[in-house]
């Protein structure tokens, strides 16, 4: 190729790489054909709004009391050799993002396990977690899920997790709310049984 053809498929390369972005930052306009690549379509969508993750996220507290719930038979509640089923929390986790308003959606992971006990038989057991987002004595979330763990035939402990979002914390609160959770409700660590 000669020098002056070569300057040639120089400058037609720069002119379709110019036509191919067009005028102007990605995000300002441009051209078309530069907006289809980019975007997926002719138009620029709108900016996306920041979300915030460097902000107050307390660690998650167990309630008094709701670490564990238990389950006897015939009424001998304290005796080991009465008890069916004990359920217990194992890990929990929680996540933060800061919105652009000043408030915080929070997230929340529980973790368990159900042991059967020496009166215990396989099947499925009712799991009651109740999770609640508060600051001092105002109540900001209150989420109750109800959910069942299994124990196969010829197993004594099954697992389950709990997985709770969209909890908006409004922006007067965000930097002293606290996380609790717990396990309870009635009759909660009771099988149930498959209907035939």
């Amino acid at each position: 190729m000669s020098g002056s053809n070569a300057k040639a498929g120089l400058a037609l390369a720069v002119l379709g790489f110019s036509a191919l972005t067009g005028c102007g930052a990605p995000g300002e306009g441009g051209s078309s054909l530069g907006n289809m690549v980019l975007f997926a379509g002719t138009t620029v969508p709108p900016a996306q709004k920041k979300v915030l993750e460097d902000v107050y996220c307390p660690p998650v507290d167990i309630m008094e009391g709701g670490s564990a719930i238990q389950a006897f038979a015939g009424g001998r509640v304290g005796e080991s050799s009465g008890l069916r089923s004990q359920i217990s929390i194992g890990n929990l986790a929680r996540e933060c993002a800061g919105q652009p308003d000043g408030s915080t959606v929070v997230k929340v992971g529980v973790e368990g396990r159900a042991l059967l006990g020496a009166s215990g038989a396989p099947g499925r057991y009712d799991v009651p977690v109740q999770i609640i987002v508060k600051r001092g004595d105002t109540v900001i979330a209150n989420r109750s899920k109800r959910m069942s763990v299994a124990i196969p035939a010829g197993d004594t402990q099954g697992t389950f997790a709990v997985i709770e979002e969209g909890i908006v914390v409004p922006a007067a609160d965000a930097n002293a709310f606290e996380i609790e959770v717990g396990l309870g409700g009635n009759g909660a660590a009771t099988p149930r049984r498959k209907r035939g």
